[in-house]
């Protein structure tokens, strides 16, 4: 039975997880407190963490940072009223694996749960991905370019984890956002252009080509 740490201070909200959630197979922990929440993260056996941001010591952006400074493969998703794009940006770019704003419909909510979990379970079973002489380490969420380790951000790596699990395909600036930040396209935003050419500053500058009106292609070699 998978074990969820819901880091929730609304005791209305925080039962209402943990009845909806024990009705479908999950076990559930609740923890008050930025604090607390951390010391259970770092210390339990949890297959995915609920965050809310509005906690009454500090705030869940602060917990997402402290538990991505130990752990990078825990799960978070996370649940909040802060609904801004800044709010979302700010938890994604955090490491947050998934973002929702309440109020939510739990059928939502259970459903991202299950696809974080099976992404927590495929990269368990698939612990590397290799193209072009290049590594992604999908445990240590760490980087090697020809030996040499390079720093990504948490967007920086879903975006290439993305790239590296379609190598040589096209994928479109919708398909990109929608995977990766998680939210509808919107027309007049250039931030998948924006995050692709921070990842070719980083990976090599022939590693992805835009395909013209159509998106952006990981190569298979001749980086």
């Amino acid at each position: 039975m998978a074990r969820v740490l819901i880091v929730e201070d609304e005791a209305r909200i925080a039962s209402f997880l943990v009845k909806g959630l024990r009705s479908h197979g999950f076990a559930s922990e609740v923890a008050g407190t930025a604090e607390e929440g951390l010391a259970r993260a770092l210390g339990g056996d949890f297959a995915i963490v609920i965050l809310d941001i509005g906690l009454p010591d500090r705030d869940g952006f602060w917990l997402l940072s402290e538990l991505r400074r130990h752990d990078q493969a825990l799960p978070v998703v996370i649940l909040t009223a802060r609904g801004t794009v800044a709010d979302t940006v700010a938890g994604f770019e955090g490491g947050a694996n998934d973002y929702m704003t309440k109020p939510f419909k739990f059928e939502e909510l259970l459903a991202r749960i299950r696809a974080r979990l099976h992404d927590s379970r495929r990269a368990s079973k698939e612990p590397l991905l290799e193209v072009a002489g290049t590594t992604l380490d999908l445990r240590s969420r760490s980087v090697t370019v020809g030996g040499r380790e390079v720093e990504l951000s948490a967007r920086e790596f879903a975006l290439a984890e993305l790239f590296f699990r379609h190598p040589g395909h096209v994928l479109s600036r919708a398909q990109i956002l929608n995977d990766v930040w998680g939210y509808d396209f919107d027309p007049g935003s250039n931030v998948v252009d924006v995050y692709v050419g921070y990842l070719r500053k980083k990976l090599g500058a022939g590693a992805i080509t835009a395909v013209r009106r159509m998106g952006y292609r990981l190569e298979k070699s001749g980086w």
